[in-house]
């Protein structure tokens, strides 16, 4: 099981090295959009900010899963990244669906593994 815990981990986090470094690179071409997922595209250029922000937190949750430091913290950091890129997937681009299932999975595999360091948030005082 422990052997799993490390394949997954490292997985994802290449995963969101990969993509990350590709957008600030500019190493992939911009992909072609059509219909409700060019609308949606056109929304997040235009908040300049948005995806710079969420693929500079890929980036560093990426570093964080394959160096195995702060786990537990990276896993809820990009959890709602994850599930935004699920949420995508699932309505606007159903190609993409396994690589976003595989994301969400293999998070909350970890969390689950690493249940122990949640545990306190949950109890109640």
């Amino acid at each position: 099981m422990k052997n799993t815990t490390i394949i997954i981990r490292t997985l994802i986090g290449l995963l969101l090295l990969f993509v990350s470094i590709g957008y600030f690179l500019k190493l992939t071409p911009e992909p072609v959009t059509t219909g409700n997922f060019k609308a949606f595209d056109v929304g997040l250029v235009s908040a300049v900010y948005l995806m710079p922000i969420a693929r500079f937190v890929e980036l560093l949750c990426g570093l964080s899963f394959i160096l195995d430091r702060y786990v537990t913290l990276t896993s809820i950091l990009i959890l709602p990244i994850i599930l935004n890129i699920l949420f995508l997937d699932y309505y606007l681009t159903p190609r993409a669906l396994p690589i976003a299932v595989f994301l969400f999975l293999g998070n909350f595999f970890l969390i689950y593994k690493h249940w122990n360091n949640y545990k306190s948030l949950f109890s109640l005082k």
